[in-house]
This record gives C-alpha cells, sequence and structure tokens, in this order.
C-alpha cells in the first residue's frame, strides 16, 4: 500500500510539473510588453505628438514591411492607416499569397513597418556658425511595431482594396476609375492572390533628424539652401521614362 501510494504521489508530481511547463511554454509564447526599440533616436530627434505622426504616415504611406519570419523579410507596400483602432492606431496593407513574409501574419510574430519621408544632404557652408562643424544628412521616419495577424473575412478584404483605390485615384486626381463597377467574381478572383494583415500599433517612434537642435542661423541657413533645390533626385516619371528607354524593341 505504501508503495502505491508513493507512485501515485510521484505520478501526480510529474503531471504538475508537466502542466506547469506547458503553461510556462504558452507564456513564453504570448506577447508580454510594448516591442524593444527598433532604431536610436536622439533626444533632439524623438517626435512623440500623435497626430503629428499619423499626419506623417498618411502622407508617406508607402512604408517597407519588415519582419524576421521565415527569414529577414523586407516587403514594399501601400498601406491603410485607422487612427480610431487602439492606441496608436491600426495598420492595414496586403502582401502577394506567394510571399513567404506571409508566415509572419500569426499574431505573435513582431514587424517593424517604416514610413520614409524626405530625405537630403545638409552642406556646413550653409550654417550661420562654420566654425567646428561637419556635414550631416537630414530626414524624417516613424517606426510602427507591433504583431499582425491575418485578415480572413472577405467582406473586410475587399474593403481593404476598396479604401486603397480610393484613397490614392484621389491623390493623382483621377475621377473616372470606379473599383465598385469591376465585376465581383473577377475581384474576388483576383483576391485570392493576396495575403491581406493588419497591426494594432503597439509602439510608435518618430525620429526627425532636421537639425532642430541648432541655432535659428543654422536653421535658417537650412531651409534658405534646400529651397533653392540645386540637387534634385529623379522624379517617379523621369526614373520611369528613362527606364523604359533600357528595354528591349
Amino acid at each position: 500500500m505504501p508503495i502505491e501510494m508513493n507512485r501515485r504521489a510521484v505520478l501526480l508530481g510529474l503531471f504538475s510539473a508537466a502542466a506547469i511547463a506547458g503553461e510556462d511554454d504558452i507564456d513564453a509564447q504570448e506577447p508580454s510588453g510594448p516591442p524593444d526599440p527598433s532604431l536610436y533616436i536622439p533626444k533632439a530627434h524623438v517626435v512623440d505628438e500623435l497626430k503629428f505622426l499619423h499626419d506623417f504616415m498618411e502622407e508617406f504611406s508607402f512604408v517597407m514591411l519588415v519582419t524576421a519570419t521565415p527569414t529577414l523579410r523586407i516587403t514594399h507596400i501601400p498601406s491603410i492607416l485607422d487612427r480610431t483602432q487602439g492606441r496608436f492606431g491600426t495598420l492595414r496593407g496586403h502582401i502577394s499569397a506567394q510571399n513567404a513574409q506571409k508566415a509572419a501574419f500569426d499574431g505573435t510574430h513582431q514587424a517593424v513597418i517604416v514610413f520614409r519621408g524626405p530625405q537630403g544632404y545638409i552642406s556646413p557652408t550653409w550654417y550661420a556658425t562654420q566654425a567646428s562643424v561637419v556635414p550631416t544628412w537630414n530626414f524624417g521616419v516613424v517606426h510602427a511595431s507591433g504583431r499582425p495577424r491575418p485578415i480572413t473575412d472577405k467582406a473586410k478584404t475587399y474593403d481593404l482594396l476598396a479604401t486603397l483605390i480610393r484613397r490614392n485615384e484621389q491623390r493623382v486626381g483621377s475621377t473616372e476609375y470606379d473599383f465598385a463597377a469591376q465585376p465581383r467574381e473577377y475581384v474576388d478572383r483576383m483576391m485570392q492572390g493576396i495575403s491581406p494583415f493588419e497591426m494594432e500599433i503597439q509602439a510608435l517612434e518618430g525620429k526627425f533628424k532636421l537639425g532642430q537642435e541648432r541655432s535659428e542661423g543654422d536653421r535658417n541657413g537650412v531651409v534658405a539652401h534646400l529651397a533653392r533645390g540645386e540637387y534634385k533626385e529623379r522624379s517617379l516619371h523621369d526614373l520611369t521614362q528613362a527606364f523604359y528607354k533600357t528595354l528591349p524593341k
């Protein structure tokens, strides 16, 4: 009898230990707290005013989606920001259904979505005070971090596409294309080729390195010289036209 009771005690102990270990495994898989910072930001360049960041994100809404699943991947896509959902908002977008990065859309894998604004070289000769100065590069970026989840509802996917198209048709001044007029059978077939997702933003990082920490004279010099625009990057028109010329006849 004592031996049998000891056996029972040992088995109960093993089951209890296994249950605790299982709970630990589940806890380890659950997201805990906000994500780690995704970039270095000196205090002088931190911007955390939410409306400013949201306005920037909507203006520069063509983004880089960065994940480490299944390996380090970066996909370039348009995005939609919903300012009303979540503390910092929620982002929606889609990638190709053939893109292995869709493995990150399970609600547990971390992603960073990068919004990149204008950038440019700043010459030391532009400053009012030119003693002990070096060239630099000014830019503005916003990083939105979270854990993307798949959008599986067909109506929600359709709304994602309709919103993307409507907003960007308005941007380019187009009034002729009507997405709603497209045959639904055709649209449903096309939707099978994408993997839509949404990501509630758990951390929002704004880095605006625009020389704001410098003297008023230096800032005025930077603005004055940038206004001249001596150096201009090629526009999408110029790049497209030049690229077309390289294509075989």
